[in-house]
């Protein structure tokens, strides 16, 4: 008869069962072919429900550790040999190293704690059921029409909604453009640049050129001698430089962008808190020809870890986009999406824009 000590606390019953006939087994002291005792012999003996043991051996036998034969019971079978050294991370093989959690960041200083978790408890009090369901791939209807309205009362930017696409974070938008337009075009970044750009869009199989970057922008002769299809800028503070193309260069941008097959990817995580009183008007509203994707998140204007950011498609490549990438799903979690509505719509955001433009203005 088996013998074994089981514990009294410490973890369900019918487990540590299964554990230690589970290790008696790949350790060889039960052999290939040994039959178990019966259900309710071993729970006699053990002092154990008959349940724990039937539920331990069904264990054993869903991971092929045991067969059962009709009217006959349970046997061990045959598992070859086991690893001489105990697997990595077995339980009570070494003691967990855990790793140093992380310090709040300097973002979190602006973070509206109060108003945002309170946006999120009346989006679960009145909207319920909607937060479980699925997400369209475009995103909740809910945010686009928010995020439509807000660009069009603070930014003066026109977009249907139904141009809107959010996703989880810059990097999975830039993957969303490649997928649309194509790896076998070309795209043309700005150096020294923010190093994700080019890293998303060369592991996604596109040819990337780097554009010297000038005061203003990127180099007009650089520009000029691209041969480039997509010319993806940070026309507000670029990163590391600092740049911001003044009105002429956004129009020097648009202009090379009117050849047949150019595209712009405006990229303009900053540009909420210009210091300007108005933000700069963007590169998506001063174009009329329908070449300019715009991206944007609410990672740098509300927090790091808000990974939600959107893209306005020009009204040519909606359907390009369907076709492309529509079935790609969206990972922002519903309730995420209705609490940043609500937080939109109810003016929280831009009152927050407004106090953090205020605190970083210059004495």
């Amino acid at each position: 008869m088996l013998t074994y000590d089981l514990p009294k606390s410490g973890g369900p019953l019918y487990y540590a069962l299964y554990r230690s006939l589970r290790d008696d087994i790949a350790a060889g002291a039960l052999r290939a072919g040994e039959k178990l005792p019966s259900k309710r012999a071993l729970a006699e003996h053990l002092g154990v429900s008959v349940v724990t043991v039937e539920t331990a051996y069904q264990m054993l036998a869903e991971e092929g550790y045991i067969r059962s034969r009709e009217r006959s019971g349970y046997y061990v079978r045959a598992i070859g040999a086991a690893p001489s050294a105990p697997a990595a991370g077995a339980a009570g093989r070494a003691p967990l190293r855990l790793l140093p959690e992380e310090e709040p960041g300097p973002g979190a200083a602006d973070f509206p704690y109060s108003l945002w978790f309170k946006t999120l408890r009346q989006v679960m009090t009145e909207q319920g059921r909607r937060l479980v369901d699925r997400s369209p791939n475009e995103g909740c209807a809910v945010l686009r029409n928010a995020i439509a309205r807000y660009l069009l009362r603070y930014r003066g930017m026109f977009a249907q909604p139904e141009q809107i696409v959010v996703g989880s974070g810059s990097e999975q938008l830039y993957q969303a453009v490649v997928r649309m337009l194509g790896p076998e075009r070309t795209y043309a970044v700005e150096w020294p640049g923010y190093g994700q750009i080019e890293a998303v869009y060369r592991g996604a199989g596109a040819r990337v050129v780097r554009l010297d970057m000038g005061p203003d922008g990127v180099e007009s002769g650089a520009l000029a001698a691209a041969e480039a299809d997509v010319l993806h800028v940070t026309p507000f503070h670029s990163w590391p430089t600092g740049a911001t193309a003044p009105a002429a260069k956004r129009y020097e941008y648009l202009a090379w962008a009117d050849r047949p097959g150019r595209f712009i990817v405006e990229d303009d995580f900053d540009s909420e808190f210009s210091q300007r009183g108005k933000p700069l008007d963007t590169l998506y509203a001063l174009d009329d020809r329908g070449r300019v994707i715009y991206l944007n998140t609410f990672s740098k204007s509300l927090a790091p870890s808000m990974r939600m950011g959107y893209m306005i498609l020009p009204e040519s490549l909606l359907e390009t986009y369907r076709e492309r990438v529509g079935m790609y799903s969206c990972t922002v979690p519903a309730l995420e999406q209705y609490a940043l509505a609500a937080f939109i719509d109810q003016g929280h955001f831009e009152r927050h824009l407004n106090r953090v433009r205020r605190r970083q203005r210059p004495e």
